[in-house]
């Protein structure tokens, strides 16, 4: 609180830096989100690019690979059961003939034979031309196609010459033995039947050589035209874009970085110079400064959260999320913790910000969260008790139908599916919204040291702990302080202070007179007059030590720390005049014997309007109590002559107090102070 209330300019330059910081990363790290189409769909707009980039053109890419595997003709393969049948009944020959030591050298030339069978491949010039083009070895393949592969056919050419060749390759055979088993194969009839697994495995091993081709757009085309049916080229160019555009950013670069910093440091000193001219008394206190740009940056953060649930979520329905409401957020905190007038400055700042930032449509988004933005700010001005932040977000919620319907018939349509799915978003948005807010101002409130208007309500309960006690121990000054709640509030409202502040905070002004409330007149039941005890010094300081007795009672309970500067504001730097004057009398007129500062309060003085107004209206309240006429004219000069005291005293010259608003405020004390002592009529006693 100390630091809070320190207000150093230099702290005040630390903490703008950690917005500048936190405002680049949000602005450096963002996404690009496209507008989200589905396939075979119909694209409700044009979308045109405006970068250059290149994408997989699948359809170029099947067409090629179309192409070079049209060339694969038919292959066949000799039936593996005719070349097992021919096997066994060469077998059976060489066995009848009985060959003596050549008939093992026979049996392994005719498993060499059956296996190159097996292996063997018979097609057209071209397939294995084209085999042989994409390195595919073809040194099993033959060319031969046979007239009509479902019949039997004897296969002619160079085929059994390349075989012979093969096995003659190992010297280990005989070439008689050789030919003899060759021959027995060669004039055989045999079945071809087509290899269709090979075919296919072949075109995919051509096709898996083609690469993937990469078809350039250039910026300013149009990629889809409204109406137009969704393919695949169309999602694959939107993907290459997309891509193209956070290569472009170069997340890495310097210069990425520098134009982030750059930009940031433009929306924060733009800001400062903003709220420098209009709003003087929030750029000079380190507490408000601190509070609004913890409030920004728990937005930013909230507005990146959503983004990455958005884009990352495979969901369908959290896909359709179009417009997220995220700056009511920031804009419900700041109306209810620091002002209407600074709520609206950070409802456009982050409206802007957010809409060039997130990977939404840009001034769709910037409408809907504007206009939701200023309805929390209409709403929210008499807001008293924590339930009516969700009525507000209702109200906001229910503000940007209107606006989503525009959408829809801006797209020439009465109704779209979408229209529906935006409006529960948004009420969804705005439910979140005030679950959040209600959770986490009081720990707002407690961290930075604000009072809120609810809290003020809350601590106005006559049913809490303190205001019981106090009631119970010092009744008469408890009475008092309801009485000057009025006039105090009634006097802050002539001049727009806050007068909920000041009937809240005069609950608990003369709380320190718990501790000896019989030394204060309105609260001895006796005519023993506690004070014919003491000396007059004595007097004064019991009276004055209310102030620090009701400081200490106000941190022991931890009541805000607004209301502690009131208790020690609230007779300023005045003195106990009637003690004084009795001191003074008792020392026979010699005013340099009496010690004025022992008759005067501690202070500080006042240093807001409200705390002026409970000072002013404290000491009218008591003394005009003690006036026997209570006509207007005999009110208006107790008014101006203790006003004009208290100036006279320079209580007033922290205040801010305007001679106007003083002036306002003693009409507003010169109305309400004789409903206070209005006369009753007498009933008759029977």
């Amino acid at each position: 609180m100390q630091w809070l209330s320190s207000n150093s300019r230099g702290w005040r330059i630390v903490v703008g830096f950690i917005c500048v910081v936190c405002l680049a990363l949000f602005l450096h790290f963002r996404e690009d989100r496209l507008e989200i189409l589905e396939l075979n769909g119909t694209a409700n707009r044009f979308i045109v690019t405006h970068i250059d980039f290149s994408f997989p053109d699948h359809e170029t890419t099947f067409i090629l690979r179309q192409q070079a595997t049209q060339d694969i003709g038919k292959i066949y393969k000799i039936d593996d059961q005719q070349i097992q049948d021919v096997r066994s009944h060469l077998e059976r020959i060489i066995h009848s003939k009985n060959q003596g030591s050549r008939l093992s050298e026979m049996y392994k030339v005719a498993d060499l034979i059956a296996t190159l069978l097996y292996e063997a491949r018979f097609t057209d010039l071209t397939t294995i031309q084209k085999l042989m083009e994409y390195s595919i070895p073809t040194s099993n393949y033959y060319e031969f196609f046979p007239e009509n592969g479902s019949n039997p056919t004897v296969i002619t050419g160079e085929f059994w010459q390349r075989l012979q060749a093969q096995i003659a390759q190992n010297d280990f055979f005989h070439s008689d033995t050789i030919q003899t088993i060759l021959d027995q194969f060669q004039n055989i009839r045999w079945k071809l039947v087509e290899d269709l697994g090979l075919v296919q495995a072949l075109r995919a091993q051509i096709g898996e050589s083609i690469p993937e081709q990469m078809t350039k757009v250039r910026a300013g085309t149009r990629i889809i035209d409204q109406g137009e049916k969704i393919t695949m080229r169309h999602l694959a160019m939107l993907q290459a874009m997309k891509k193209a555009i956070i290569e472009n950013r170069r997340l890495a670069g310097p210069l990425s970085w520098i134009a982030s910093f750059l930009l940031s440091f433009i929306f924060v000193a733009v800001s400062a110079l903003y709220f420098r001219i209009s709003q003087v008394d929030f750029i000079r206190s380190l507490r408000r400064i601190s509070l609004f740009v913890c409030i920004v940056i728990l937005t930013l953060l909230l507005a990146k959260l959503t983004e990455y649930i958005l884009l990352r979520s495979t969901s369908t329905v959290i896909g359709e999320v179009r417009y997220p409401i995220l700056a009511p957020f920031a804009t419900l905190l700041i109306c209810i913790m620091l002002s209407p007038r600074t709520a609206l400055f950070a409802a456009t700042f982050l409206s802007i910000i957010l809409s060039v930032s997130l990977a939404v449509d840009h001034s769709r988004f910037l409408v809907v969260n504007l206009v939701c933005s200023i309805v929390i700010i209409i709403c929210s001005q008499s807001l008293r008790r924590r339930k009516e932040v969700f009525a507000v977000c209702l109200k906001s919620a229910a503000s940007a139908i209107p606006v989503l319907y525009a959408f829809v018939l801006s797209e020439n349509h009465y109704w779209r599916t979408s229209f529906l799915t935006d409006t529960i978003a948004s009420f969804a948005f705005l439910l979140i919204t005030a679950v959040v807010i209600v959770g986490i101002l009081p720990a707002l409130e407690t961290l930075f040291g604000i009072t809120t208007d609810m809290s003020l309500v809350e601590f106005m309960n006559p049913n809490s702990e303190l205001l019981r006690e106090f009631a119970v121990a010092v009744p008469g000054t408890y009475q008092h302080s309801l009485v000057l709640g009025s006039l105090a509030e009634a006097c802050a409202r002539a001049i727009g202070a806050n007068g909920l502040f000041c009937r809240s905070a005069t609950l608990y002004h003369d709380i320190g007179k718990m501790k000896n409330p019989q030394f204060y007149t309105e609260n001895q039941q006796t005519c023993i007059n506690m004070h014919q005890l003491l000396t007059p010094i004595e007097s004064a300081q019991v009276i004055i030590s209310h102030v620090a007795d009701g400081v200490a009672i106000a941190q022991k309970h931890h009541l805000p720390e607004s209301f502690i500067d009131i208790i020690r504001e609230h007779h300023g730097t005045t003195r106990a005049d009637y003690f004084y004057y009795e001191e003074l009398k008792n020392r026979g007129g010699d005013k340099e014997a009496v010690k004025e500062s022992d008759f005067r309060y501690p202070g500080p003085k006042p240093h807001s309007k409200e705390s002026a107004i409970i000072m002013i209206c404290d000491s009218i309240e008591a003394a005009s109590r003690s006036i026997d006429e209570t006509s207007e004219v005999a009110l208006k000069e107790l008014i101006d002559r203790i006003i004009a005291g208290k100036a006279e005293d320079g209580q007033f010259d922290e205040s801010k107090l305007t001679f106007e608003e003083i002036s306002l405020i003693k009409k507003a004390l010169l109305s309400a102070l004789p409903l206070l002592y209005h006369v009753r009529i007498k009933y008759p006693k029977n």
